[in-house]
């Protein structure tokens, strides 16, 4: 039983939204009765490095389309700005969009930025470490582009919380909003803002969404 509070639930809306003359393109395949292996789901995202590929918990296969150049430099400004502070900070490893990571319902994801302590990093081989490591990060960003489907976005926030992630964000420069996602709690929305305070999770780290409006 989930004990996400109703108004954070009430966001796992995905097809009933989807319209498909106007949603940007997007590709599930249902592949759970093929017993998709994780080495064959890593060959295939091997064989089209061009796409973004993910695995849902459910066994579908998502594959989306690469961004274009302003969504690439936004999530560069967003990373660089989470890894000078992992630098200073001295307690964790920050990771950029090419990180898969599979998180413990056996779903694969990979968010545009994401943060771990150095304590849980260890407790992975080093095999672990080279592969879509078994392991969920510690807080995640997630950056809206034009190809990309707000609900399919949403419940992919929820999969991280309840995967163990302990701060998520997803920005949406088309409207200019952030909405912060913690386990247990329900979601908060910041509009038009400037800066997001990413504490108590991540000491000290405010990041600048201002610099990406």
């Amino acid at each position: 039983m989930s004990h996400l509070p109703k108004t954070v639930a009430s966001d796992r809306k995905i097809e009933s939204d989807w319209n498909l003359e106007t949603d940007p393109p997007f590709l599930a395949l249902n592949v759970e009765t093929v017993g998709l292996t994780d080495e064959q789901f890593e060959e295939f995202c091997q064989a089209n490095p061009h796409l973004r590929i993910e695995l849902t918990s459910r066994g579908e296969l998502i594959v989306m389309p690469p961004t274009g150049m302003k969504t690439g430099w936004r999530n560069s400004i967003l990373t660089q700005q989470l890894t000078n502070w992992a630098q200073k900070d001295g307690t964790g490893l920050a990771f950029d969009s090419s990180t898969m990571f599979t998180l413990p319902d056996g779903s694969k994801r990979s968010p545009d930025s994401s943060w771990i302590l150095h304590e849980r990093m260890q407790t992975l081989s080093e095999k672990e470490q080279e592969g879509f490591a078994p392991i969920a990060p510690d807080f995640v960003i997630e950056l809206r582009s034009p190809t990309d489907r707000l609900n399919v976005l949403k419940e992919k926030m929820l999969d991280y919380v309840q995967n163990g992630v302990r701060l998520a964000l997803l920005i949406d420069p088309s409207t200019r909003q952030v909405a912060i996602y913690r386990p247990q709690k329900a979601v908060e929305t910041l509009v038009d803002g400037e800066t997001v305070s990413c504490e108590p999770e991540l000491p000290g780290f405010i990041l600048n969404v201002g610099e990406i409006w």
